[in-house]
């Protein structure tokens, strides 16, 4: 079975930040616009908002380098979720879990001050070391302002 995603996409704003309590591991979440493909005629485009999270070394790179606005491109899988809220409703979240993140702007944005020097430091491409990945109920949205619906 294969459970393999490619988006490219504009960030919706900048990556947030948080730890797991457990383990104090590194954890980044943001929402990627990605432009659907067709266009019905007499519309405008339509964009799905698509919550990603990216753990460990990939969190620390996202949280640095990527911005709102920049477009970049995530390979990683698909992952439902689901926890009880402060009411005891259960809620269900569908999210990408990242493995690779990259640069997606064109060289005309990235001389206009994005990625300034970093493929020098990272390279293109940054590995979410997955065996590292730990269990998913660590990490909850705060608010309903996190889900998809």
């Amino acid at each position: 079975m294969v459970n393999n995603v490619v988006l490219i996409g504009r960030l919706t704003k900048d990556p947030e930040i948080r730890y797991t309590a457990t383990t104090n591991t590194m954890v980044a979440s943001f929402t990627l616009a990605v432009e659907r493909r067709f266009v019905k005629q007499g519309e405008e485009r339509q964009a799905d908002f698509i919550p990603i999270v990216v753990w460990n070394k990939s969190a620390e790179f996202a949280s640095k380098y990527f911005k709102k606005g920049m477009q970049v491109s995530v390979v990683g899988r698909i992952q439902t979720r689901s926890w009880d809220d402060q009411n005891g409703q259960k809620r269900y979240v569908t999210e990408i879990i990242a493995e690779e993140l990259g640069f997606a702007d064109s060289k005309r944005e990235q001389e206009n001050g994005f990625n300034n020097n970093v493929n020098e430091t990272f390279g293109s491409i940054v590995d979410a070391p997955s065996a590292d990945i730990p269990a998913t109920n660590e990490f909850s949205p705060t608010t309903d302002d996190d889900l998809p619906f």
